[in-house]
């Protein structure tokens, strides 16, 4: 039960972290179609980092080719792997908000259509993340490898509560959490949760926030009012980029030893999951729950023995197939259940005309 636990937060975490991201843009009056594209670009460069240490590191020839200063700079990254996924976090924010520009001058500046540029930027961040693997590595393959040594392997919870007895409920309760919030854990999940309580901050309870709904939901109003809505709409797309990027990491490293250039559709899961908690921070988080857990169970179901024996003594191969796409049918049955209740910003995917009534 721990270990399904654990495993689902690994889903649901990217899917509110990149939920929150569409938000921030659509709370501006910019739809952003291109999460799934930023995804892949924040995922690339995070996920380069970590594999050009970790591949100067196991190969001689590769180390002894470095500087003096780049062999000491690798050699501490490597010894604290820890710092190493904080730079990788760090560079994968950057990337997917330098890539979240392009949409923000075709979207703002250019007020192109922004549904139109989001699919043509999905489409170039693929092709993007393929060619820089191939370009930038020795071996000129398509995919990155890397070995992920970024769980805490801690004992921590434990060990503050060293009068609790093996066996007994109340361990059982102890050792479970410290399996899923320190054994098992990545200090992105702690970062993730601080993201999702300031982002709610920010939108219901700072006049940031406030501002930035305004030039969703009523721009020329919020113009008239002395609001920049310009400068609150790119605010809007570049900390949805940040956020996008990171996601794309947080759901590569936990789940794969490797970067294809894809994230599997992650990017419009999480805008459905946007779609699902109607914008608002607490709902989304709920709804990434919910789909985060299919998810879960689409993947590790298979790996539950009853499970396993069911459908091999039964050969139920399309039942399989059913499992493997349950996210993607519960996403469609959930929004065609609540499209009509749906209310995104009023001025959400619609260019902003300042000459406009």
């Amino acid at each position: 039960m721990m270990f399904l636990i654990n495993q689902s937060l690994y889903f649901i975490l990217p899917l509110l972290i990149v939920a929150l991201a569409g938000m921030f843009s659509e709370k501006s009056g910019t739809v952003n179609i291109a999460l799934e594209g930023i995804m892949v670009i924040g995922a690339f460069a995070g996920i380069y980092f970590i594999y050009s240490v970790q591949n100067a590191m196991s190969t001689p020839e590769v180390f002894e080719a470095l500087s003096a200063s780049q062999k000491r700079i690798y050699t501490y990254f490597s010894n604290n792997p820890q710092l190493m996924l904080i730079v990788a976090m760090i560079l994968a924010a950057l990337a997917g908000m330098a890539f979240s520009a392009l949409l923000g001058f075709l979207a703002i500046n250019m007020k192109a259509n922004q549904t139109i540029g989001g699919v043509a930027l999905n489409i170039l961040a693929g092709a993007l993340a393929i060619f820089m693997a191939r370009t930038l590595t020795d071996q000129g393959v398509s995919h990155l490898k890397f070995d992920n040594i970024f769980r805490f392997r801690s004992n921590a919870f434990i060990n503050l509560f060293p009068n609790v007895q093996e066996g007994t409920i109340g361990y059982k309760v102890v050792e479970g959490i410290n399996y899923i919030f320190f054994s098992e854990a990545f200090l992105f999940t702690y970062i993730s949760i601080a993201i999702f309580l300031v982002s709610a901050f920010i939108i219901k309870r700072t006049r940031f926030g406030m501002r930035l709904s305004a030039c969703g939901e009523h721009p020329q109003a919020a113009q008239s009012v002395g609001i920049n809505v310009y400068k609150y709409r790119w605010a809007g797309v570049l900390i949805s980029g940040a956020l996008g990027g990171f996601g794309g990491l947080i759901y590569i490293i936990p789940t794969s030893v490797s970067f294809h250039g894809t994230v599997n559709g992650y990017g419009f899961l999480a805008l459905a999951v946007l779609i699902f908690g109607q914008w608002k921070p607490v709902k989304i988080l709920f709804a990434a729950i919910f789909f985060g857990l299919f998810q879960m169970l689409s993947i590790n179901l298979f790996t539950i023995d009853t499970v396993k024996v069911w459908l091999e003594a039964n050969n139920k191969v399309p039942l399989a197939m059913i499992i493997r796409i349950m996210p993607f049918l519960i996403t469609l049955i959930a929004l065609s259940l609540t499209s009509k209740s749906s209310r995104a910003p009023k001025a959400s995917g619609i260019p902003f005309d300042p000459k406009g009534s």
